[in-house]
């Protein structure tokens, strides 16, 4: 694992039936699963990457960085940038969603629900943006509700995964503001009493986010892509 160069020397740790996000499910019509399953297997390794808790942040950075430049280059021997080329779709989302893994390899803590937020943008919002372009999906408000669903599901992975984080990465995404209210983070993470609010503010924010999602299944003409987002 320690060189900077190899990005595809990590194993996926996920596959795509184990995501909080539909990626190629049964309900994606069969002619566009495997541009979505090229997109989710480039992304996917890029993400292991910026989680890689064996590595250093330096190298995470230049695995990253080689993976970017591996999607500009028509001659690569890289399998997954080569086969997200040979897809034709997802390459400016992969290049979003790599700015927010790059943030991952590096960045450990958030100072606010708005950091908190414009990750999320950056992270789990192209999934939606993608999906809903490859159906042919163009209403506003559709990708407004997509929008909130990708962000509200990517905080509530964070959540639930957060004992792992902290554990395997020191991370924990947690607006640092609302921490410091609550009696700082050695508080929050020690005594359940303090924990307890912060969680509740958090939820409160989902919830508001699920509530705007809520109109998706409506506002999406593909009734398949209507019965994933349900």
């Amino acid at each position: 694992l320690g060189g900077a160069a190899a990005p595809a020397a990590i194993a996926p740790t996920r596959g795509p039936t184990t995501e909080n996000f539909p990626v190629a499910s049964l309900l994606i019509a069969r002619p566009l699963r495997r541009r979505i399953l090229s997109f989710y297997h480039f992304v996917r390794l890029a993400d292991d990457i910026a989680d890689h808790p064996e590595l250093p942040p330096a190298v995470r950075l230049a695995r990253l960085a080689a993976l970017e430049a591996a999607l500009d280059d028509p001659a690569t021997a890289q399998p997954e940038a080569r086969a997200l080329q040979q897809a034709g779709d997802g390459l400016a989302e992969a290049r979003t969603m790599l700015s927010a893994f790059r943030q991952d390899a590096e960045l450990s803590r958030l100072p606010d629900w708005a950091s908190l937020e414009d990750y999320c943008r950056r992270s789990a919002v192209p999934v939606g943006r993608l999906l809903l372009r490859l159906h042919g999906e163009v209403d506003a408000e559709a990708q407004a509700s997509a929008d909130a669903l990708c962000i509200a599901l990517q905080i509530l992975n964070h959540l639930q995964d957060m004992g792992e984080d902290l554990r395997r990465l020191d991370r924990l995404y947690v607006p640092q503001d609302w921490l410091a209210a609550a009696g700082g983070e050695t508080r929050f993470l020690a005594d359940p009493e303090a924990r307890a609010p912060v969680l509740e503010t958090a939820l409160d924010r989902v919830e508001a986010l699920l509530d705007r999602a809520a109109w998706l299944p409506r506002r999406v003409q593909s009734r398949r892509l209507g019965l994933e987002a349900a």
